[in-house]
């Protein structure tokens, strides 16, 4: 069995009265690729948030390489290897795209093994060799993806998290987006954490699943034991179905 890289037990999140998260657990094993789908508002991009330590939680334990981070700052858990990409592609639009991807280096300090780790990035992401000199905000949606994507990798991350790296994109740059993503998973062992709405699209990729509905893991299992996407469509919209099956 794999190493347990992140472990979730028990977290709960609310937003005053209103829970938003309720007894999460799930486990991340280092070098897998692990996708939690659900729909809007499930509450995927509050765990991802609070797993990073922008959110607090109510109650619960997140430990990462084995050590407790609840309730640690993301700058302290960026410098553990934990990176989230949130929601967005949120570049610096008025730093160049070298500019941009600096900043992902900027705490490291070897100017030389940063340097070689832009280079690698450029190899991964050749739009981003093209547009090099050009600011990030004129870049188009899928290139700014590229961007915020290769700019998180550049701190080395041991785990990358990444929020709905689809959203607002062109079917085909989503597939080259998640090309690049899991090159680099099969290359260099990354471990991938990654919340979507398409279930379809993940279960290509991913070794595990989870079904976040209203709050709560719904389902939970291995893609490759899964028999049909029918068990993943009753978790995710709530039917009977869903029910019968994880009760089996």
């Amino acid at each position: 069995m794999a190493d347990i890289l992140l472990k979730v037990s028990n977290l709960s999140v609310s937003y005053g009265r209103f829970p938003a998260l309720r007894d999460i657990d799930l486990d991340v094993p280092a070098a897998a690729v692990v996708a939690v789908v659900g729909p809007n508002g499930a509450g995927k991009s509050t765990l991802l948030a609070a797993i990073a330590g922008g959110i607090r939680t109510q109650g619960g334990g997140i430990t990462f390489a084995g050590e407790e981070i609840r309730g640690r700052s993301p700058e302290s858990l960026a410098a553990l290897g934990l990176s989230l990409v949130p929601e967005g592609r949120h570049v610096f639009p008025s730093l160049t795209v070298e500019e941009n991807l600096l900043v992902g280096g900027f705490l490291r300090g070897n100017t030389r093994e940063v340097q070689a780790d832009m280079e690698r990035m450029l190899r991964y992401f050749p739009r981003l060799k093209e547009r090099l000199d050009q600011p990030g905000g004129k870049l188009s949606g899928g290139e700014q993806q590229m961007l915020v994507l290769a700019r998180a990798l550049m701190t080395r991350p041991r785990l990358l998290m990444i929020d709905e790296p689809s959203l607002g994109l062109a079917p085909k740059v989503i597939d080259e987006v998640y090309d690049i993503l899991f090159g680099l998973r099969m290359a260099e062992g990354l471990t991938l954490l990654i919340n979507e709405q398409s279930a379809k699209r993940v279960m290509r990729f991913a070794d595990e699943i989870h079904v976040l509905r209203t709050g709560r893991i719904q389902l939970s299992a291995r893609t490759s034991e899964l028999g049909d996407e029918q068990v993943i469509a009753a978790a995710y919209f709530g039917t009977l179905r869903a029910r019968e099956e994880m009760a089996e």
